[in-house]
């Protein structure tokens, strides 16, 4: 069944960062969109400035006639964040709708396009926007679904058309409730695969083996660019046709070579099968950026993107909103936003802001995320936020999640060993930075509401009331 098929499209969880990209391409394609929402956000606003219908109360008559009314030319989207006693769920189960999760619909859109899709349990966005801007920038025409906002794009949605009967996509592959097998990549990368999910996988070998399934569905004759940290076990359904590339830092066939710091821009050479491409600067800092970046350009190398386009691509990329986001640069402090939620995340993280700002304080504001990550990965977390100077903890956020007795911040809290700790609300947190300024790097870090006290903090820092020190 193709998108085509259906006249109106209505999305229970639209607000989401995934709903929200799908629901833009169906309205950029002139169909009427409606979605519920558990809370307002900016990215439901902007939604709604598009033209978008969106309400934020559960409730059956709030459902448009027009869905009603239609219901075998409707399509119900579904974000597996919507609970089974949600009643306008409750309505379309029982009323016949065709009801399909946001990773159908993605392989209806992709179903029929040269797919490039983007795996992993962190860098898959950051990977994902890169691709789709180095061949945007490059005049290839291609569509893309992200799982954030691009800032060249300022968007999570990138539109192309078919070209000669071909349409080029590229795409997240999400492993969360195993959504990535419902895509059938041309090329695929494989960005990591540490444990994580396992509420919905039980153990690490169940996720090896979901990423085996969705390796195993590269198309014949296709590619899969895989980094040298992730489990080797993962090659072990692939088709024989399949080309496969390791990369990584070093010692990798797609690999960076000279990697230097200047400012905040990290500069390395290219080396490829192909040869070296010399002189790449990226402008998004990291050495994980690094690592995302030399997939996405060898990528851009198997879409024929030129060497010129390639360097020139780079150097205008603009990454991701929440990935190592410079928000504040004032001359006491430096504000840095990031999305990391996992311990192998914010490693990378700390090790890129230490290599940035050597014998700088840092400290970091974090708010875990989903209650059983935090039970599974307590001692990584612990170890991961001890190599600062100063840790400020919020509450979990539960996102989908009901509370585990036991699995608190403050059990978190215990387990770090870094010389300053402390527990703190959203608004304590502002408060206190009020009062005491005594870092240099402050960074916010996390995937649920934390990104609230972004807009105060940069207001708190940027301000002439700022106190530097206690």
């Amino acid at each position: 069944m193709r998108s085509e098929s259906y006249k109106y499209i209505y999305f229970l969880g639209i607000g989401g960062i995934g709903m929200s990209a799908i629901a833009r391409y169906f309205n950029a394609k002139g169909l009427p969109v409606w979605g519920y929402d558990k809370t307002p956000t900016p990215l439901t606003q902007a939604l709604l400035e598009e033209g978008i219908q969106i309400h934020f109360e559960d409730e059956i008559n709030l459902i448009p006639d027009k869905v009603k009314q239609n219901r075998e030319q409707t399509l119900v989207v579904l974000t597996p964040a919507i609970p089974a006693e949600h009643r306008e769920w409750e309505y379309f189960r029982e009323n016949g709708f065709e009801i399909k999760k946001r990773s159908e619909v993605l392989g209806i859109i992709t179903a029929n396009a040269f797919t490039i899709a983007v795996a992993g349990t962190h860098g898959k966005t950051t990977t994902s926007s890169m691709i789709a801007h180095l061949l945007h920038h490059a005049g290839v025409n291609c569509s893309a679904f992200l799982g954030g906002i691009s800032v060249n794009f300022n968007s999570n949605l990138l539109l192309g058309k078919e070209e000669d009967g071909r349409e080029i996509i590229v795409v997240e592959a999400d492993e969360y409730d195993r959504s990535f097998l419902r895509l059938f990549p041309d090329i695929a990368i494989v960005t990591s695969t540490d444990a994580d999910h396992l509420d919905i996988y039980g153990d690490k070998d169940a996720l090896i083996h979901s990423f085996q399934d969705f390796i195993g569905q590269i198309k014949p004759k296709g590619t899969l660019l895989l980094n040298t940290k992730a489990d080797g076990r993962v090659k072990a359904k692939m088709n024989p046709s399949v080309k496969i590339l390791p990369y990584g830092l070093e010692r990798a066939e797609v690999n960076a070579g000279n990697i230097s710091i200047e400012g905040h821009h990290f500069k390395f050479n290219l080396v490829t099968p192909a040869g070296i491409l010399p002189g790449l600067e990226l402008p998004v800092p990291g050495y994980h950026n690094v690592e995302n970046a030399l997939a996405a350009c060898y990528t851009a190398q198997l879409m024929r993107v030129s060497p010129h386009q390639i360097r020139a691509g780079i150097a205008a990329y603009r990454g991701v909103k929440r990935r190592f986001e410079f928000v504040a640069e004032t001359k006491k402090h430096i504000y840095i936003d990031d999305y990391a939620h996992h311990p192998s995340e914010i490693n990378a993280f700390v090790t890129s802001l230490k290599a940035l700002f050597p014998e700088k304080k840092i400290k970091l504001i974090f708010q875990p995320h989903l209650f059983t990550r935090t039970r599974d990965f307590a001692d990584e977390f612990a170890q991961s936020l001890s190599q600062v100077s100063e840790v400020e903890l919020l509450e979990i956020y539960p996102a989908r999640e009901k509370p585990i007795p036991g699995i608190t911040s403050e059990m978190l809290l215990d387990r770090i060993s870094g010389p300053k700790k402390s527990l703190l609300t959203k608004q304590e947190v502002l408060d206190k930075m009020l009062k005491v300024n005594d870092f240099d790097v402050v960074a916010t870090v996390g995937a649920g509401d934390i990104d609230t006290l972004v807009q105060p903090i940069k207001n708190i820092l940027e301000s002439k009331k700022n106190v530097p020190e206690a």
